[in-house]
């Protein structure tokens, strides 16, 4: 399995269960915490996968969906909608954290392979780590976490920095991708706990 597979996996895992969070939140029926999950867990992807012209993820692997099918179906037997204020649990914001700059890095390694320039690159990662969860939003009749969170867009836009520079330095094997992704869920969290904000006009 390769890096990029690893990323995209974490990604998705990490997204469907935000994606089922915030569906349950929202009291959407069963089928509209099925369509939620998905739409958060492959939305990126998927559109980033189209800019490059590139196979879908979730439909060459047939594992993608049942991942999905399964972190749905455990969530919902760990009684997880039972949970209070599952929008702003610490649950919902970890997974969230962890989908965001999983699918960052997938995002940045695919505009890498293109040979994408480094705003290529980095745009590919913002859009792959926000994409599923601005689909979801707008579903809802939300405004995109994007839009209002602290350091979330900034977030992957500099882990998408990160990895470039790694691919310059010839540096992208296992190790200095995942010491990216941690740096990548302190940056979010630190910003979290300390509320930082991007200055607004």
């Amino acid at each position: 399995m390769t890096i990029l597979e690893v990323a995209e996996i974490m990604g998705i895992l990490a997204f469907t269960l935000s994606g089922f969070l915030v569906a349950v939140e929202e009291k959407l029926d069963i089928l509209g915490v099925f369509i939620a999950s998905f739409l958060t867990a492959f939305g990126g992807g998927a559109t980033r996968d189209v800019l490059v012209g590139r196979e879908l993820f979730a439909f060459r692997h047939d594992y993608a969906s049942l991942l999905v099918l399964a972190v749905i179906m455990i969530a919902i037997f760990a009684k997880l909608p039972k949970l209070h204020k599952l929008a702003a649990h610490p649950l919902f914001m970890t997974a969230d954290t962890m989908g965001m700059v999983a699918f960052a890095i997938s995002g940045a390694l695919i505009g890498v392979e293109v040979g994408y320039p480094f705003f290529g690159v980095i745009l590919l990662s913002l859009i792959t780590a926000v994409g599923g969860g601005v689909m979801r939003d707008m579903l809802i009749n939300k405004v995109p976490l994007v839009l209002t969170s602290e350091f979330y867009g900034t977030v992957a836009l500099v882990v998408g920095m990160m990895i470039y520079l790694l691919a310059q330095l010839s540096w992208l094997s296992s190790i200095p991708i995942m010491i990216v992704f941690v740096l990548g869920l302190l940056l979010r969290f630190t910003a979290l706990k300390r509320g930082w904000h991007l200055p607004k006009i």
